[in-house]
């Protein structure tokens, strides 16, 4: 037989071969395994989203580590005096809702959101590294004995936390400052921050 006619056949045969093996439901994939270095890097990187917006000041300036709330980027003391008082939400002549409604004040550039009020003076975050305030995130004994599912909801849901990215502007009409990491980031950030276990980097 002619040679030159044996290299149809042997190209189709080999095509074939290959066929084969990519159908076989045994087949080796040539996805690479996950590294106990990798999953570390994706834990990191997501507590580290997720502090971002912990500790900017749209969020701290409601979690002092005393009585009295934080204003602006400088985080002023609340003018008018304004301190924790009942349930974390004034006094009685001077309570937050006075002023702050359920929306923001385009007019008076008084921020607003449903339930606005300190956080719990359990949660006072100011001054704590992120290590520390990410053990307080999740001490029950800290948290409002929140559970892993309901700390998910309250940071990925709560109209108080998302006001954050909807701050609206200040008294001056002057749009107020975002946290650097976007809503759909630090969502993500959270639940997969929790889905791997919620490990608190060392370093």
């Amino acid at each position: 037989m002619n040679v030159r006619f044996l290299y149809p056949v042997v190209v189709l045969a080999l095509l074939g071969i290959l066929f084969s093996l990519a159908n076989t439901p045994n087949m080796v994939t040539h996805t690479l395994p996950v590294s106990q270095h990798d999953i570390a890097q994706m834990e990191s990187s997501s507590f580290t989203v997720m502090m971002d917006v912990l500790t900017h000041q749209r969020c701290m300036n409601c979690h002092p580590n005393d009585d009295i709330p934080k204003q602006g980027d400088d985080r002023h003391p609340h003018y008018f005096g304004m301190a924790r008082g009942i349930n974390d939400k004034g006094f009685q002549a001077t309570n937050c809702h006075t002023c702050h409604q359920s929306v923001n004040n385009k007019n008076s550039g008084v921020p607003g959101a449903p339930h606005w009020a300190l956080a719990p003076a359990s949660m006072g975050w100011e001054g704590l590294t992120r290590t520390e305030i990410a053990g307080r995130l999740l001490n029950r004994e800290t948290n409002g004995n929140k559970s892993h599912e309901e700390l998910i909801e309250h940071m990925t849901k709560d109209e108080l936390v998302l006001w954050a990215w909807d701050p609206g502007v200040n008294a001056n009409g002057v749009q107020r400052t975002l946290p650097p990491v976007s809503k759909e980031d630090f969502k993500k950030a959270v639940v997969d921050w929790f889905a791997n276990g919620a490990v608190i980097p060392t370093k």
